[in-house]
């Protein structure tokens, strides 16, 4: 069995034009949803064994926070090209070349890709994941080469407004 959790960069600040998308920031939102999302994953004792994160700032930083929330050591994080500015085929690329000692992989992307990707391999149909929203995704393999679209099952979707009263 392997499980990927998918998600999607905290809420980033547009304000800096100067900036480019790549280098934009975490807003204060963004900076309050980060690390409420990986406690809420804390206390279900979630623990992946690898973390990748798309290099662009935003992602990275969410993937930090939730490295620091998952008590996950911060420099075995790996940043990955494929996962910025890309294709639903580059991240199944990325997952079918995994190391097979890992069995729980967390992945920190982008809109559009992620929402397509989750919907490629799962079998829930979700329209949107929102900023620091999470989608677990299990798949019944051996091998992370198995993976190919629509041999997952779709575990959970959590994302902050779900938790707000």
């Amino acid at each position: 069995m392997r499980r990927i959790y998918f998600v999607r960069h905290a809420k980033s600040d547009w304000g800096y034009s100067e900036l480019s998308d790549f280098e934009r920031p975490l807003n204060k939102r963004g900076k309050h949803d980060a690390p409420f999302m990986a406690n809420l994953l804390n206390q279900k004792n979630i623990k992946p064994d690898l973390i990748i994160s798309s290099p662009a700032l935003r992602a990275y930083f969410t993937a930090r926070t939730f490295a620091e929330g998952l008590e996950y050591p911060l420099e075995k994080i790996e940043c990955s090209e494929k996962l910025y500015d890309s294709s639903a085929g580059s991240y199944l690329e990325l997952i079918n070349n995994l190391d097979e000692s890992l069995n729980c992989v967390m992945i920190f992307g982008h809109n559009p890709d992620l929402t397509t990707i989750v919907n490629l391999l799962g079998d829930k149909r979700i329209d949107n994941v929102p900023t620091t929203g999470v989608v677990e995704v299990e798949f019944p393999v051996q091998t992370w080469a198995e993976i190919e679209m629509g041999n997952g099952k779709t575990v959970s979707f959590e994302f902050p407004k779900k938790h707000k009263k």
